[in-house]
């Protein structure tokens, strides 16, 4: 494993399952049977995000770009892997605290990876053309 991978993936995911901790145990809300369900699907969310970061690799970017294609891994299923884990995460965050205004963020947050994917949609088929047509027709979102 090199050290990119390391500062890229496993870090994040430690101090973001270490910080998710944190918030179960002392954050505030109730601590009743959805707390729990909320840390799986954070923990879920996460670890989904972070899946999804170590299998782009170093094509990944904050800005739409074409540099490849990934289509292994979770991308074989999901098209946009970092945007459904993190409003995984972001619901189990919701369920830990209990709290509207983190359900509202969440709320507020989907409408705008719809068009982040959709934008970026259109540049990964400018440059590759049928072959990410075909892709998109098997992948869900």
């Amino acid at each position: 494993m090199d050290r990119g991978t390391i500062f890229r993936v496993w870090v994040p995911l430690l101090l973001g399952a270490w910080a998710l901790g944190m918030v179960y145990a002392r954050g505030p809300g109730p601590h009743g049977i959805v707390r729990p369900i909320g840390l799986a699907l954070a923990i879920i969310g996460l670890s989904g995000v972070m899946l999804a970061r170590f299998t782009l690799g170093k094509s990944f970017s904050v800005t739409a770009q074409a540099r490849v294609l990934v289509t292994a891994g979770i991308y074989s299923k999901i098209r946009n892997p970092i945007y459904v884990s993190a409003e995984l995460m972001l619901l189990g965050l919701a369920m830990m605290l209990w709290n509207p205004l983190v359900l509202i963020f969440l709320l507020a947050v989907i409408p705008v990876q719809v068009l982040r994917a959709r934008k970026e949609a259109r540049v990964l088929e400018a440059k590759f053309g049928d072959e990410y047509r075909a892709y998109r027709a098997r992948t869900w979102f």
